[in-house]
């Protein structure tokens, strides 16, 4: 076994390709066809531009992605709101244990009077981030 292996000099480098792609072809555009070949590449995801090329003439699947950076934007601010939201609800709890234990029982109901107000408002406001997250749903992300 050794000796086969001391038989093959090794020579660096890369391992030869079973089907090396050794035609080359030119073609030339215009800047208006320039312009729309540069377009289509960018809006294929791709990073090559002969598999571009590749994929188009032999008709294979070429993607389209687009990116909405608003719907991006969009969703890390409500995800980061529905956090604080959270958070909220962990701190209302923690107030209403310590006004029971700190006041007096006319006082801690005073002070949870208005908490309940505030939190009404909260609901309310809860209730229409969520209509509103449905409606940029239903425009912006099922198409």
């Amino acid at each position: 076994m050794e000796n086969e292996e001391r038989k093959k000099p090794h020579r660096g480098g890369r391992p030869p390709k079973n089907d090396p792609a050794v035609h080359r072809y030119s073609i030339s555009l215009n800047d208006e066809e320039n312009a729309r070949f540069l377009t289509l590449f960018e809006t294929s995801g791709m990073h090559v531009r002969a598999h571009f090329i590749t994929a188009c003439v032999f008709q294979k699947g070429i993607k389209v992605v687009k990116i909405d950076k608003a719907a991006i934007d969009y969703y890390m601010r409500l995800t980061s709101f529905y956090s604080q939201f959270r958070a909220v609800g962990v701190n209302y709890n923690q107030v209403i244990k310590i006004l029971h234990r700190n006041f007096s029982e006319k006082k801690a109901l005073a002070y949870l009077y208005k908490l309940e107000k505030q939190t009404i408002e909260l609901a309310v406001l809860s209730k229409k981030i969520m209509q509103l997250t449905e409606e940029f749903e239903k425009k912006h992300l099922k198409k």
